[in-house]
């Protein structure tokens, strides 16, 4: 393999293995938007890969298996909604919770369906013309539906936050529920619809897993993705666009793992699995130091709101 090809098939890899931490990464940043931490972000993934794989196999249609799995993730996106909107429970602890749950359940659906094959997953289809571009073709064009589809998601949030005023209303309730409940934007009503629609994306990037990117179902295949998605949200300070650059940056490093053995460059395994994650402390690291330890977050964030201590 030539170093062009070589540092080509390491940036097409790094957008394949950044779309499902992008997706996971979308949901949770509009979740936080609303003033609602989510740390169940992992259990949601599995939830929607194991839902996706399960309903694909049994129906044979992809997109309906992608259906399945952003609707589980929607269900798992109102129980977290129950207890940390209704019920005001803490919200790292209801995150965590949802997280030991969804793998636990995950690894308890998808046991009969260790093995079996998708029978038609998501593949590549190269754009016309775009896909011929040299260099920017085979790395960005020449990919599935899916990755075209997150695209979409990340301009139409930006758009969304930036240009409308629904948007600023979702701004507004984790900014300063109390202020905006004033104001006559149904703080609880949109709380809840925001969780639910976080809990879907995350729903979708498990799914891309089981059925684009390894077309088949492994307990635990997530390997901690929804963790770096969770990370990812605070290096893209809460933007959709920085959400893109950051997942596919992180998604590199995992790609470039691979990439090196098959070059047979000999590194220890156990160092390539750890790169992705020892990336994530170092720009966490960075961020926060550049920043002088504050954080563009939501000024609600993790807080629960309660009407009568307005």
């Amino acid at each position: 393999m030539g170093e062009q090809a070589f540092y080509i098939a390491i940036l097409s890899s790094a957008v394949i293995a950044g779309t499902p931490i992008l997706y996971a990464a979308l949901g949770e940043l509009v979740t936080e938007r609303a003033g609602v931490t989510n740390l169940g972000v992992e259990g949601m993934m599995l939830i929607g890969a194991v839902s996706g794989f399960m309903a694909a196999i049994v129906t044979g249609n992809s997109w309906i298996g992608f259906a399945a799995a952003m609707l589980a993730g929607g269900a798992m996106g109102l129980i977290h909604a129950v207890l940390t909107v209704s019920l005001r429970a803490n919200q790292v602890v209801s995150g965590l919770a949802l997280t030991l749950f969804g793998t636990g359940l995950s690894g308890y659906l998808g046991k009969s369906y260790i093995g079996i094959p998708v029978a038609e997953p998501f593949r590549g289809v190269s754009l016309p013309l775009l896909g011929d571009i040299p260099l920017l073709g085979p790395v960005l064009f020449r990919h599935d539906v899916l990755i075209y589809l997150s695209w979409a998601i990340v301009l139409a949030l930006w758009f969304f936050l930036s240009r409308t005023r629904a948007g600023l209303n979702l701004q507004a309730i984790g900014e300063n529920p109390g202020a905006a409940d004033s104001l006559g934007i149904p703080v609880f009503s949109l709380r809840y619809f925001y969780v639910i629609v976080g809990g879907m994306l995350c729903g979708a990037g498990g799914a891309y897993l089981s059925l684009a990117s390894a077309p088949s179902w492994l307990e635990n295949m997530t390997a901690g993705r929804g963790w770096i998605a969770v990370a990812l949200v605070i290096f893209a300070l809460w933007k959709p666009g920085r959400a893109l650059v950051g997942s596919y940056l992180f998604g590199g490093i995992d790609a470039l793992g691979f990439h090196l053995q098959a070059a047979g460059v000999h590194v220890s395994h156990f160092f390539l699995q750890m790169l992705p994650y020892l990336f994530t402390i170092a720009v966490l690291t960075i961020v926060m130091a550049r920043r002088g330890g504050r954080l563009a977050a939501p000024g609600s964030l993790g807080i629960p709101y309660d009407r009568e201590q307005r």
